[in-house]
């Protein structure tokens, strides 16, 4: 459904009124009794899984699958698939400084990409009450998929522009799929670059956020926003992070929630972080409903705040706790109504404008 991101953003930040969207597809898929290979390689398996949660909870956007192995195998890398587990890559494709010299940038009609764009054409074509968020890989955790990640950070420091090369061929290929995802009606990219917090701010502006920035500078519109995705940020590269000029910044659960929003504009919604494994998978529902509390209370003073899990919730990830998460913030919105309206600022607001406030003329 076409609806303008840009005033959908600002009417969450204007009400502060915390709304919920963790990232998950999993359950949906269990729910619908099909398997993780088959909806990581059927568009329409896919496409039903996203369908059963919008039908069964209330977020505020609905998600398709995060799966960070899609584009490295367009590349040619090899990928291992599990009924029970997200895939992940096997192996390694570039091995030496001339195949990345060599590596050619895929088609769209390569590997399970189209089956990705199906389920997203038909998700956009049927949730029309909340935004759609396609997903996608970012560039350096693409790049580190392709060459080894262990091997990618000595790249960047030994060899600093045939990594450049790499990370500008995964940008290309990037770059044609988000305009693709665009094209299905998507209302926005959820782009996961969890092997960015490996680096300091400094390596993470130049391996990762210019390049973001480029797809960004293509790609985000009124009506259509990139979420930025890094689950690897303790803190310590947030900064470079919103560098990208993103609409929304997703933050992982090895941070301090309270501490990362302090960098991130009150124009931009800034969404996480309940771990997704250790409370959402393994928890009880009454820590769940302790850890989502907790989290609320700490935010109180951020209404560009969305509570989310921490990353993509897990294969197996149980339905009670799924529903504790909902329960909680309807518990707590009741005992704390939403503050008044209030205006959203609407100038940039750089990290070292200072605000001078009462100065009379």
């Amino acid at each position: 459904m076409k609806m303008n991101m840009d005033n959908w953003i600002k009417k969450i930040i204007q009400k502060h009124d915390v709304v919920a969207i963790p990232v998950m597809t999993h359950p949906g898929i269990e729910l619908n009794g099909r398997t993780v290979t088959e909806a990581v390689s059927d568009g329409t398996v896919h496409f039903e899984a996203v369908m059963t949660l919008a039908e069964r909870y209330p977020a505020a956007a609905a998600c398709t699958i995060m799966d960070l192995t899609a584009e490295a195998e367009c590349f040619g890398a090899e990928i291992e698939f599990s009924d029970i587990a997200v895939p992940a890559v096997r192996g390694r494709l570039l091995n030496n400084l001339e195949e990345i010299e060599r590596l050619k940038v895929p088609s769209l009609n390569s590997g399970r990409i189209p089956q990705f764009l199906k389920a997203n054409l038909l998700a956009a074509e049927q949730i029309d009450d909340r935004p759609l968020f396609a997903g996608c890989i970012g560039p350096f955790s693409l790049a580190g998929r392709l060459y080894d990640m262990s091997d990618i950070m000595v790249l960047i420091c030994e060899e600093p522009d045939a990594a450049h090369e790499l990370l500008a061929k995964c940008t290309e290929f990037i770059l044609k799929y988000c305009m693709a995802l665009k094209e299905t009606g998507a209302n926005g990219v959820l782009m996961a670059e969890p092997a960015a917090g490996l680096m300091s701010n400094e390596q993470c502006i130049d391996f990762s956020s210019l390049y973001v920035k480029y797809i960004v500078s293509k790609v985000q519109t009124p009506e259509f926003s990139v979420i930025l995705h890094n689950c690897g940020n303790t803190g310590h590269c947030t900064k470079a992070m919103v560098e990208t000029g993103a609409a929304m910044y997703h933050f992982g659960n090895k941070c301090a929630m309270c501490e990362v929003m302090e960098d991130v504009p009150p124009t931009a919604l800034g969404m996480g972080n309940i771990d997704p494994v250790s409370i959402f998978k393994d928890a009880l529902p009454s820590q769940m409903k302790q850890a989502v509390k907790h989290l609320l209370e700490q935010m109180r003073r951020f209404p560009n705040f969305v509570l989310s899990s921490g990353c993509d919730t897990p294969p197996q990830t149980p339905l009670h706790n799924i529903d504790a998460f909902f329960e909680t913030l309807d518990e707590w919105k009741k005992e704390d109504p939403p503050q008044p309206s209030r205006p959203t600022p609407t100038l940039p607001i750089g990290r070292e404008q200072i605000v001078l406030r009462g100065i009379k003329k």
